[in-house]
């Protein structure tokens, strides 16, 4: 009885993972559709709409190295509750703007509330899982996003063939709205404002986990190319049906998943993070130089194995080098970390593409994937170990 371990599934975890599963439906329901809708129905040009949608994620690294802060220094589920009410609430905002610049203005507006939504639900998610269960609780956590990212789109082209955009948007708001009460049913004692000191970086960026944070960032680059360019890729190498390239690697994901949690908790955390790295490395450069189509979705499910395998691992490496009272800015940095990478994994890809082509790019991939094994090696680990705190 003494070894029992504490229980993972309680009540309050439950409907964290449900929250942010609503909050990611919610939101991946207008990444397939929001485009056609901006072509064919407002008429703005294809060459904008890319303009159009990155605003999300310039409104959401604006905010995000300062989610961390506020979510150390205030009470954290009113503070979830509120950015998490504010996110919701701006659906309405896509039935009523119809010029690039006001769907800009909602999409930047959304995407900065976002990354306090998801900084302060991650750092919430922390603290009910019990310690000795982090990194299985953490992939469980994060396997909602991959969930999410699977099945909202399919619903959403779906509604958007049968009633166009506005369907869309209304179920993507209601989802929200329901996820918002559930964020109202975990119980989480308030937490009084916290006295900082003055000003340091250590404010925004948690400087402990800066070498982790660089490995990170490199190894984000490919999975940026892969979002934004796969479909395209495949068609150029006469892939049929390119798209269910992201069925088999949340598929990857998802079973890598259930298993590397718990040997990230059985302190084999290095060892998931090389291993994950050198899949990734491998795959990719397999990926830019065998044009079959079974290669092409046998290298999506390793990918998927790949980052699923890595991502609790990455961010243990982040939150156990932070006190109780820094874990929103650890989670801001992990967070920040990846969403750097892919912003430059998407800009970099069209860039390298229009010059030598996608397979180049993730040629390119491949090479940063093997920076990141090096400077995890050279640096992570040994940082880690000097500055890993205790449970």
């Amino acid at each position: 009885m003494e070894d029992r371990k504490p229980i993972l599934w309680n009540r309050n975890f439950v409907q964290c993972c449900i929250s942010y599963f609503l909050m990611n439906f919610s939101f991946y329901m207008l990444m397939p559709t929001m485009p056609v809708y901006l072509v064919e129905v407002l008429g703005i040009d294809t060459a904008n709409v890319g303009i159009a949608l990155s605003s999300y994620t310039i409104g959401l690294l604006c905010v995000r190295p300062f989610s961390g802060f506020l979510v150390d220094c205030f009470s954290r589920k009113p503070l979830y509750l509120f950015a998490f009410f504010v996110f919701a609430f701006m659906f309405g905002g896509y039935l009523v703007a119809t010029a690039m610049l006001t769907i800009m203005a909602v999409r930047f507006i959304q995407g900065g509330f976002m990354g306090l939504t998801s900084v302060a639900g991650n750092t919430i998610a922390i603290d009910v899982i019990p310690s000795s269960r982090r990194g299985e609780g953490m992939g469980f956590y994060g396997l909602t996003i991959n969930l999410a990212m699977s099945l909202a789109p399919l619903v959403a082209v779906t509604i958007y063939g049968k009633g166009g955009f506005y369907p869309v948007v209304s179920v993507g708001w209601v989802a929200a709205f329901v996820g918002v009460g559930s964020v109202c049913l975990i119980r989480y004692p308030k937490r009084e404002k916290v006295p900082r000191p003055h000003f340091s970086l250590d404010r925004f960026i948690l400087v402990k986990a800066l070498p982790a944070a660089l490995a990170y960032i490199l190894v984000a680059i490919p999975y940026g190319m892969i979002t934004s360019f796969v479909v395209l890729y495949g068609k150029e190498i006469m892939v049929a049906d390119p798209g269910y390239f992201f069925i088999y690697m949340a598929i990857g994901v998802g079973t890598s998943r259930l298993v590397s949690g718990k040997l990230v908790d059985h302190g084999k955390i290095h060892w998931v993070s090389v291993c994950s790295s050198v899949c990734l490395l491998v795959t990719f450069a397999v990926f830019a130089t065998v044009h079959q189509s079974w290669v092409f979705f046998a290298c999506a499910l390793m990918i998927g194995i790949g980052y699923g395998v890595g991502v609790p691992a990455f961010q243990c490496l982040f939150i156990n080098v932070a006190p109780h009272n820094m874990r929103g800015t650890a989670t801001s940095t992990y967070l920040t970390s990846f969403d750097l990478g892919v912003g430059i994994g998407m800009l970099s890809a069209g860039f390298i593409a229009s010059c030598a082509g996608l397979a180049t790019a993730y040629g390119v991939g491949a090479g940063c994937c093997l920076a990141s094994l090096c400077i995890y090696l050279r640096w992570v680990k040994p940082s880690y170990e000097k500055h890993k705190l205790p449970d």
